[in-house]
């Protein structure tokens, strides 16, 4: 056994791992990276087919990412942000603030047509994002989402008990307050009894929602839905029942255009903009969770591809929302260092202004808030995806995935194939025809992911769902590597078959 994988096993305590499981084999240890190829101690080469935990945007070993941060190194790699300011990191907040009020007064009414958007006119007011708080990942930049709401509730006198809606199914971090707003049973029932109670509404899961009147077909079960769009109709009553009762939402937490850990639920266009304006019209805060979806994730309109100044980096845009709270991170820098934002308004930074004696200070920070080294990478991430050269590569690898994609129609497991932008999701049941899930315990999803990895193709499943996220840096080639070994593994596992070893290299 490889050295490096001996002291794994002896002493590191993997995330979200049965360790009992992961001791009975070597692990794949991982030494170097280039673009969306790894290397593994063995010298095996993989394709890392989930940009490393859904972080990597770029690619491993960018040269303009790295040059950035050798630059800053040289500098400073760190000074606290507790009553000091930074270079990298005011600038980055003025470029995070760009981006997340698009230039174009139209751009809410270009967007929606070119999605063919069809919700109702949306009376939603345009609201600046004006104010960046830094902290360390996702689930701190939603932490921080959801104490500054709390607290503008109270002082505003929207509530003096200020409670959350989000949706079911929602994972939004691992620290107590995010795990509070999530509807992961099999993550979170084990901490209930630290959690503050929080509510849930359905999400819309087309492929497996009750009122889809559609009989399964080989396509995304969006396109075939059969449905008077009663998921919208339930976000409505359960905010009209709770205002009812004289206590309305302070917030409604949200993942934009595709719930990741979920199991890669995707929304229907228009859903967005009408569940968000009933919110809004009932008094709560839009909080959009953005730590997968934002920095091009999701994709944009053909139209905006060349426009530099127009660019669409964040999801919940797409469809012309915009929240009170942007929660950012995972590939904020590119993936290369952990980083973390929440953006917020004048109106709510307001709240907490006032004299040292009266204590309205938000009272909370991270050792690393606004690091050097994190802003520099993330300043040299966001140059890169405003070029119109990333913006035309980001499209045409969407758009040969899809392609792509659409050879797994012909496995008779494959349920269900959802893609947003750069996110595919592709869900594994018993029979198309009926939709029966696999039990969580055959480990169908992981069993498909350990046979990729045997064949050099490197991703995690969400439990019956492979997720596939690749690096934008990813080829023609590559993607189709990606969907073939996808392809072999879910015909080899449920056929029984053992997965085979590796037939050739990941393409360089």
């Amino acid at each position: 056994m490889n050295s490096f994988a001996r002291l794994d096993r002896r002493y590191i305590w993997h995330p979200f791992t049965q360790m009992r499981e992961w001791l009975r084999r070597e692990p794949i240890v991982i030494v170097e990276g280039r673009g969306a190829v790894l290397r593994d101690a063995r010298g095996r080469k993989y394709l890392d087919a989930n940009s490393s935990i859904w972080t990597n945007l770029h690619g491993h070993n960018h040269p303009a990412i790295n040059g950035a941060i050798r630059r800053q190194l040289n500098k400073i790699a760190h000074s606290s942000a507790l009553g000091l300011a930074n270079e990298p990191a005011s600038v980055l907040a003025a470029r995070l603030v760009q981006a997340a009020n698009p230039a174009n007064g139209d751009w809410r009414s270009t967007i929606d047509a070119a999605a063919g958007c069809k919700a109702r006119q949306s009376n939603i007011v345009n609201r600046t994002l004006s104010k960046v708080f830094f902290s360390d990942d996702g689930s701190t930049a939603v932490e921080a989402a959801l104490k500054l709401a709390y607290e503008f509730a109270r002082r505003s006198g929207r509530s003096r008990k200020p409670k959350f809606l989000s949706l079911a199914g929602a994972y939004h971090g691992d620290t107590i307050g995010a795990v509070a707003l999530g509807h992961v049973d099999l993550f979170h029932r084990r901490f209930s009894g630290l959690l503050f109670k929080t509510d849930e509404v359905m999400a819309p899961y087309c492929y497996r929602c009750p009122f889809n009147r559609a009989r399964p077909e080989r396509e995304d079960a969006r396109e075939y839905r059969k449905c008077g769009w009663e998921c919208v109709g339930e976000v409505e009553r359960k905010l009209a029942s709770q205002k009812k009762r004289g206590a309305p939402y302070s917030g409604f937490v949200f993942e934009p255009l595709m719930q990741g850990a979920a199991g890669m639920i995707p929304q229907p266009a228009g859903w967005l903009p009408q569940v968000t304006d009933i919110a809004r019209s009932h008094g709560a805060l839009l909080i959009a969770d953005e730590v997968m979806t934002g920095f091009g994730r999701t994709g944009a309109p053909q139209s905006q591809i060349a426009n530099r100044k127009s660019q669409i980096l964040f999801a919940c845009h797409q469809e012309g929302v915009q929240p009170d709270f942007l929660c950012v991170a995972k590939g904020m820098t590119g993936g290369c260092l952990p980083m973390a934002a929440t953006l917020t308004t004048q109106e709510i930074f307001d709240a907490f202004l006032g004299e040292y004696e009266e204590f309205k200070t938000f009272f909370h920070g991270h050792s690393y808030t606004a690091n050097q080294l994190g802003a520099a990478a993330s300043l040299a991430s966001i140059e890169l995806l405003q070029s119109a050269a990333s913006a035309r590569a980001r499209h045409q690898l969407q758009q040969t995935m899809r392609l792509e994609l659409r050879r797994l129609w012909s496995l008779s497991h494959v349920g269900d194939i959802r893609q947003v932008g750069l996110i595919a999701g592709v869900e594994l049941v018993r029979d198309w025809r009926t939709r029966e899930p696999f039990d969580l315990r055959e480990r169908a999803g992981i069993r498909v992911c350990e046979a990729m990895a045997s064949r050099g193709v490197l991703t995690r499943p969400i439990g019956n769902v492979i997720v596939l996220m690749p690096p934008y840096c990813t080829t023609e080639q590559q993607m189709q590597r990606m969907v073939e070994v996808l392809h072999a593994s879910i015909a080899a596992v449920t056929q029984g078959k053992r997965p085979c070893s590796v037939r050739r290299p990941a393409h360089e």
